[in-house]
C-alpha cells in the first residue's frame, strides 16, 4: 500500500458551549490548526503518484476561503465543532474528490491530535 500525506494550516476560533462553564473550551478561544490529509492506493497512477500533490489545491482553497480566520461555530452553524468532528467533515469533503482519501488528522496544539479513519 502506498500512502502520502499533505499538511495544511489555518487559524480559527470556536466555542464548545455544551461543556460546563468552568471548562476552558466552553469559552471562546482559538487555535492554530494543522490538518493532515492522508491518501492511499494499492497501485500508482500513470505518473507514479498516489495523487499529485498539486491536485490537492482545492483543499487548500477550501481551508483558506471557508475556515481560516473564521469563527467555526458560525461557519458550521452549531456549537460542537471539535477536532474530531472537523476531521470527519474534512475527510468526507476530500473523499468526494479523491477516492484515495484514507484519513484526516487535526491538531489544535503541538501535543494533541484527532484523527478520522474509517
Amino acid at each position: 500500500m502506498y500512502r502520502i500525506t499533505k499538511e495544511f494550516h489555518f487559524s480559527a476560533s470556536h466555542q464548545l458551549c455544551r461543556l460546563q462553564g468552568d471548562h476552558p473550551c466552553a469559552r471562546m478561544h482559538g487555535h492554530n490548526y494543522i490538518v493532515e490529509v492522508e491518501l492511499a492506493a494499492e497501485t500508482l497512477n500513470e505518473n507514479g503518484f498516489v495523487v499529485d500533490y498539486l491536485d490537492l489545491a482545492p483543499l487548500r482553497a477550501l481551508i483558506d476561503d471557508r475556515l481560516d480566520h473564521r469563527h467555526l461555530n458560525e461557519v458550521f452553524g452549531h456549537d460542537m465543532v471539535t477536532s474530531e468532528w472537523l476531521a470527519r467533515w474534512i475527510f468526507d469533503w476530500c473523499k468526494t474528490r479523491w477516492d484515495q482519501t484514507s484519513a484526516v488528522r487535526i491538531s489544535e496544539t503541538p501535543k494533541t491530535w484527532a484523527e478520522y479513519r474509517p
